[in-house]
């Protein structure tokens, strides 16, 4: 991979990467397994970009891609990681929000299923419900439904009423 195309095209979109990779994970070695696979996908599959969407979305949906895959294979491998689990540290971009309530909702993202972890991601990012429906391979109203039970969920994550 090259430098020019890791900074012009992947180093714009590293914090969304490094927010999907660190949902996924819970030690900083996946968490680096994960994010250069991710980047490695992405400059693999760069011809394919087909500009149906903006190559951010593009970046989004792979990251998310990838990083499903590698949890689904390593499932698949017997692995069972979640019981030596450890906290791990937020991404270093983000330190104006590295309060225990930033923690705190990180943990309870960690606790949904894979594919609510993706699209609560998309809406903290501040993606419309089509662009979430877009990348997720669905439809607006679905993911507005979705989007309410899993605030729902995480609430209740968040008061102690569910682990």
């Amino acid at each position: 991979m090259s430098s020019d195309f890791y900074t012009s095209s992947i180093l714009p979109h590293a914090a969304i990467i490094i927010k999907i990779c660190r949902a996924y994970t819970n030690t900083e070695e996946d968490f680096e397994d994960y994010y250069q696979e991710v980047c490695l996908q992405i400059w693999k599959s760069r011809d394919n970009f087909q500009e149906q969407s903006e190559w951010s979305t593009w970046v989004f949906r792979l990251s998310l891609n990838v990083s499903l895959s590698l949890l689904k294979k390593k499932k698949n491998n017997h692995q069972h990681f979640a019981s030596d689990y450890s906290p791990v540290e937020l991404p270093e971009e983000r330190t104006d929000n590295t309060d225990d309530s930033f923690k705190q909702l990180y943990n309870a993202i960690r606790k949904l299923s894979e594919v609510d972890r993706g699209v609560i991601l998309l809406y903290l990012e501040e993606k419309s419900y089509q662009e979430i429906a877009d990348i997720m391979g669905t439809n607006p109203n679905n993911i507005g439904v979705r989007i309410k039970r899993i605030k729902e969920r995480l609430k209740k994550i968040l008061d102690g009423k569910i682990n």
